[in-house]
């Protein structure tokens, strides 16, 4: 995974304290972080920095709220799933696609999208699930999550409760999917 890391100096600058107070966040394990081997540097890890500013409810930084164009498209129906993504790789997305819930899971820890479009009717592990279990994973707060599903009005309402940004009713046109993607992900010149 080839997460960004940071210095205790840009920690401290996201956060707004100094530097020593960064360490000793690390130092009484209330932010997850590391030591370089030989000078004893301090790291800390993009998703940790990200966990621990929301555990404290401090505001997030604009620059670290940019995330690249990785999305992950999940539905049972492959041929769904295959058209939901080549309208997001026209659109510049690099795009990955899952058939299943427990599948989707994989995928989210080894690929690390910003965008997850997801189905909720699938068998095994349904999409409130993985909403629910997406939604309570570290590291996943700032994750978008788009349902595209035929459930339903209570079903639509449902997922928004769980944890949904979105949510677009099947059948559904591809411009409407891309505005509710570019309001989110629109890139800043």
């Amino acid at each position: 995974m080839n997460e960004p890391v940071y210095t205790t100096g840009e920690v401290a600058k996201f956060t707004g304290v100094n530097f020593r107070t960064v360490i000793r966040w690390i130092d009484r394990g209330e932010l997850e972080g590391y030591k370089l081997p030989g000078r004893g540097d301090h790291r800390v890890t993009k998703s940790s920095l990200l966990t621990f500013m929301n555990l404290h409810h401090m505001p997030i930084p604009e620059e670290l709220l940019v995330t690249e164009r990785k999305a992950l498209v999940v539905d049972d129906d492959a041929p769904m799933a295959r058209a939901i993504a080549r309208v997001l790789k026209r659109d510049g997305w690099e795009v990955k696609t899952s058939n299943d819930g427990f599948q989707a899971g994989m995928e989210l820890a080894n690929f690390r999208p910003g965008l997850l479009i997801l189905d909720l009717k699938m068998p095994s592990m349904d999409g409130f699930t993985v909403l629910s279990l997406t939604r309570s994973t570290p590291g996943f707060e700032h994750l978008k999550i788009l349902v595209v599903s035929a459930q339903g009005e209570d079903g639509l309402n449902e997922a928004l409760t769980k944890g949904a940004d979105e949510v677009l009713a099947k059948p559904f046109e591809n411009e409407h999917l891309l505005a509710i993607v570019e309001k989110w992900f629109a890139v800043r010149t």
